[in-house]
């Protein structure tokens, strides 16, 4: 892999005042860091991704979006980051529309994004459909996909209703994200939100024993954990994605064993996302380098703790897919959700499981060879009717060339999920590769120390807010989340 060093100069923000600074990102010892000076606060330096050719590897697929044909600026005018949005500088659409229902929680944990702080931010029904339509609203595509978070979703009792709504306005995957303590308590909330419409659920899990939720929460939920999943069995849900939050010395050493642990309940979990630790406030340096993790250091754990069964070649870059865009968008006539996010935000292989063994899809799949192939033909597509069943008849004939028969795992039949989803594009089709399969995922969030504008300008993931705005998910949880919440909350006795 290429060891070509780097030296480039970026937008980021001073850890102590917000002031937009200018930023070094360079290469030293065969990692990239970053390196900025504000006039008041001095200076920082921040490990930026652990691992040079990694990261020169991600970055070849670094490619711009459209986004928005409807961005809508702030009144202040003091530019990127500020002026959320979104402003015309972003160039990703929103691919995943996050709404927070409440910053109650059932919990205290000290990594949390949200806060109550003596008040209740808790947007009511009208709000909420609002926020909703002005992601479906969005141009030149509508929103997709919407996320419940919080504080803790499921303490909202209309959470079933709220969910429902979402259905009928038309959202395509609809998610919670939770610690899962009331729906381990509560199997007829679980039917509830299944027969509302719930696609999803994004389970909090830091681990496989007691000790990673004692540090990272307080107390030992791995049994109220396992509580849920059985629940979520036993009413139907059986789309969940696990979400370690990961900090050296917590939990990284069990990476592996929440892969295994996954592998193994595949009728109900298809993903994990890992989200490797980001900052909130002032941190000391000395605390920063004790618990950071990068996404080299997330696909190296794996490597080491699944004896190379996994390995970090088998990851890309979320843009890594903008060509199956590109062709749908190319057959359809018409745009469609393009993950143009920076390459550094996040990184994603599928992985089967066979007799025991994790085997991921690029040990028979060429995918990048399958992917420079729909590039190609999304890229010469004419735009006719005929011109579009033509392109379709030659992928399907393309596609057996990009798969080793030999090599796939049990009786599993690739080529043929292949042709459904490149023929169909449906979601029953993706639904079908998706059942077999276990999706890994890493998605690093940026705090102030290693806050790249080039990234967060990419950023795919938006809050929608009471006041019509959208916000991209680093930028919400280090500058905008406190004034949201001050403008539309109410002090807690008020609320009680």
């Amino acid at each position: 892999m290429s060891q070509t060093a780097l030296d480039k100069t970026v937008s980021s923000l001073c850890p102590v005042c917000f002031k937009v600074v200018s930023a070094r990102v360079f290469s030293e010892d065969g990692q990239v860091f970053m390196e900025k000076r504000c006039d008041e606060h001095g200076s920082f330096r921040e490990l930026y991704w652990s691992d040079l050719s990694l990261f020169n590897r991600f970055n070849k697929y670094l490619c711009d979006g459209q986004g928005l044909k409807d961005q809508s600026t702030s009144a202040s005018n003091k530019g990127c980051p500020f002026d959320c949005g979104l402003c015309q500088n972003h160039l990703t659409a929103t691919l995943l529309g996050n709404i927070d229902l409440t910053n109650r929680c059932d919990m205290h944990c000290p990594i949390c994004f949200a806060d109550a702080g003596g008040r209740v931010y808790e947007p009511d029904i009208d709000q909420i459909r609002a926020m909703m339509q002005t992601l479906r609203n969005e141009l030149p595509v509508p929103c997709p996909a919407v996320q419940f978070s919080g504080g803790e979703p499921t303490v909202r009792d209309d959470l079933p209703q709220i969910v429902a709504m979402a259905r009928e306005m038309g959202f395509a995957q609809i998610q919670i994200a939770t610690n899962g303590l009331r729906l381990a308590a509560s199997i007829d909330l679980c039917r509830s939100l299944e027969k509302s419409g719930l696609n999803t659920i994004y389970l909090q899990f830091d681990g496989v024993t007691a000790k990673p939720y004692q540090a990272a929460r307080g107390r030992d939920l791995f049994p109220i954990k396992l509580n849920a999943l059985e629940n979520f069995r036993k009413s139907g849900l059986t789309s969940v994605v696990l979400v370690p939050t990961l900090a050296k010395g917590v939990n990284d050493h069990q990476v592996g064993d929440i892969v295994r642990f996954a592998s193994k309940n595949l009728d109900i979990v298809k993903g994990i996302n890992f989200q490797p630790i980001s900052f909130a406030g002032r941190t000391e340096a000395a605390t920063r380098a004790e618990k950071r993790i990068t996404i080299p250091d997330l696909l190296t754990l794996l490597e080491d703790q699944t004896n190379g069964e996994i390995t970090r070649d088998d990851f890309y870059p979320v843009p890594f897919v903008v060509p199956v865009s590109r062709l749908l968008a190319a057959k359809q006539g018409s745009p469609t959700p393009a993950f143009t996010v920076h390459p550094c935000c996040g990184a994603a292989t599928y992985v089967y499981s066979f007799d025991g063994r994790l085997i991921p899809i690029t040990r028979f799949i060429d995918v990048e060879g399958l992917m420079e192939m729909v590039n190609n033909e999304a890229e010469n597509y004419d735009g006719s009717r005929l011109g579009g069943v033509k392109l379709t008849g030659k992928i399907l004939r393309e596609l057996p060339k990009f798969v080793d028969e030999a090599r796939i795992p049990g009786d599993l039949n690739v080529t043929r999920m292949l042709f459904r989803v490149f023929r169909n594009g449906t979601r029953d089709a993706l639904t079908e590769f998706h059942s077999k399969a276990l999706f890994l995922g890493a998605m690093h969030f940026q705090d102030l120390y290693n806050m790249d504008l080039e990234r967060l300008q990419r950023c795919g993931i938006h809050y929608a807010t009471p006041d019509g705005r959208l916000i991209p998910f680093c930028s919400y949880n280090t500058l905008h989340r406190k004034g949201v919440e001050d403008k539309f909350s109410v002090l807690l006795h008020r609320h009680v």
